[in-house]
């Protein structure tokens, strides 16, 4: 190794590595082995494979063919078991010489990253389905009470006030009536106010979708031009729809990192976004040609939170999840059109 750059070799708190075309590591930094805990001979000694947790080893072999022919490995992650028996993730991005039969690697341990990022999704799973359960209980404690105060109300109102000749027994009978009619009066207000909650507590403004795609390939513009995406877009139909900006970025930023996160393998994402109102109807459709879905085996589930199809680390199964909720909050609804190796095809309805 060039002098000059051993001290980067050696003193990189990140994990640097050199590997062989026949899979085993030719140079390694003190970072990588402390991280490891095998010693630098034990390390070069035993094929890379055998130091990869088990679950990993096979999606890393295909991802490995690529290096041999010549093709970078990007934000790749698996998982490595130390000697300790620990289990650690590592973030890797790879170069292959092929002149040299030699890849050159960088990794970054992000097992904590990983542990935060599960918990999230574990709490964020939980506060949801907690959140849907208080708002039914709300629902149906509400609905459910104004049958027995319309018992009430009727029982009071089959009493002949004539047959009543004390004063105070009357008045009392009024009051009694009087609460409950404004109990009843409570209850209808309450459903209402959290019906209208329900559907319009998010803020409505003229959303240009040509505008949020703009900014939404800004953000990502790194990750479009390395993973070579085609846009095919066509507006022409509905340059704008009523909806709230932040949901309509969120859900094109969903769509459009599914697609790169999910293309195939050497065949550049080619995504096709347009909108259309006819009849009165106002659709959005994004559809791509990546890896697509078993819609008999998945299609049900496409939009649940936690569900993952493709075996991808980088995939935290929230995704869909938004999307939807984005969508139907605003009272629209979303469907699915997919097959494997077809691509997807997403079209949502806007609300009237």
């Amino acid at each position: 190794m060039n002098s000059q750059l051993a001290p980067f070799f050696d003193l990189s708190m990140d994990c640097l590595c050199i590997a062989n075309y026949e899979g085993y590591f030719v140079n390694i930094n003190p970072a990588l082995v402390e991280l490891l805990g095998y010693s630098e001979t034990e390390l070069k000694s035993r094929l890379i494979s055998e130091f990869i947790y088990e679950e990993d080893r096979e999606r890393t072999a295909k991802n490995r063919q690529n290096l041999l022919k010549d093709v970078a490995l990007v934000n790749f992650e698996n998982r490595y078991v130390c000697k300790s028996g620990e289990l650690v993730w590592l973030h890797w991005t790879s170069i292959p010489v092929a002149s040299e039969q030699l890849v050159y690697a960088i990794a970054k341990d992000v097992t904590h990253k990983k542990e935060l990022e599960n918990e999230r999704i574990s709490h964020l799973s939980q506060l949801s389905q907690v959140n849907n359960e208080l708002k039914q209980l709300n629902y149906t404690t509400s609905h459910d009470l104004r049958s027995p105060v319309n018992n009430l109300i009727s029982m009071v109102d089959l009493i002949d006030m004539g047959k009543i000749e004390d004063d105070d027994t009357l008045e009392i009978l009024s009051f009694i009536r009087l609460s409950a009619e404004g109990l009843k009066t409570s209850l209808n207000t309450y459903i209402d106010a959290f019906k209208q909650n329900d559907d319009t507590s998010d803020k409505f403004e003229v959303v240009t979708f040509n505008t949020v795609l703009q900014k939404v390939q800004s953000t990502i513009s790194s990750l479009i031009r390395t993973a070579g995406v085609e846009f095919q877009v066509n507006f022409s139909g509905m340059e704008s729809i009523l909806f709230n900006a932040a949901y309509m970025e969120s859900i094109m930023l969903n769509f459009i990192t599914n697609s790169i996160k999910y293309a195939r393998p050497h065949v550049p994402p080619v995504i096709s976004i347009t909108s259309e109102e006819k009849d009165g109807k106002k659709t959005f459709t994004f559809s791509d040609n990546g890896l697509g879905f078993d819609m008999e085996k998945v299609g049900h589930l496409i939009f649940n939170l936690n569900q993952r199809f493709h075996g991808n680390e980088d995939s935290k199964g929230v995704g869909l999840y938004l999307v939807y909720n984005h969508v139907t909050s605003l009272g629209g609804t979303i469907s699915v059109d997919s097959a494997v190796n077809e691509g997807t095809t997403f079209t949502i309805t806007f609300k009237a």
